[in-house]
This record gives C-alpha cells, sequence and structure tokens, in this order.
C-alpha cells in the first residue's frame, strides 16, 4: 500500500516522523544490550504472551 506524502495532513506527517524516530531509538537501545548466552533460540517468547519448551505451552 502507497501514499502519497504531501496529501497526509500536518499531524499524519508530525506522528510518521515520532514514530521513525521512535523505532530508530529502540535500534539502537537494543545495540547496546549485551549478548544472551545460552538463551532460547527463535523469537522472543514474551512477545507471544507465552513460553513454549518440548511442544508444552506455559502462560504465566
Amino acid at each position: 500500500m502507497s501514499y502519497d506524502p504531501d496529501a497526509l495532513p500536518p499531524a499524519a506527517k508530525r506522528a510518521l516522523a515520532e514514530a521513525e524516530e521512535r523505532r530508530k531509538q529502540a535500534e539502537a537501545e537494543a545495540k547496546d544490550q549485551p549478548k544472551e548466552l545460552g538463551g532460547r533460540n527463535g523469537p522472543e517468547p514474551v512477545r507471544y504472551g507465552d513460553w513454549e519448551k518440548k511442544g508444552i505451552a506455559i502462560d504465566f
């Protein structure tokens, strides 16, 4: 889906700029984190709201 950035109202342009700045800041903070040793493989389990180990989902 594409859009014409010139057709957006000023509030939408500000919101897009703020979102891009937050994205850049989050990426920079993620790079500053130390690498986890001995952690789980794959995507972060907390992202999906539960942990899965050997096919059993454990909800906190």
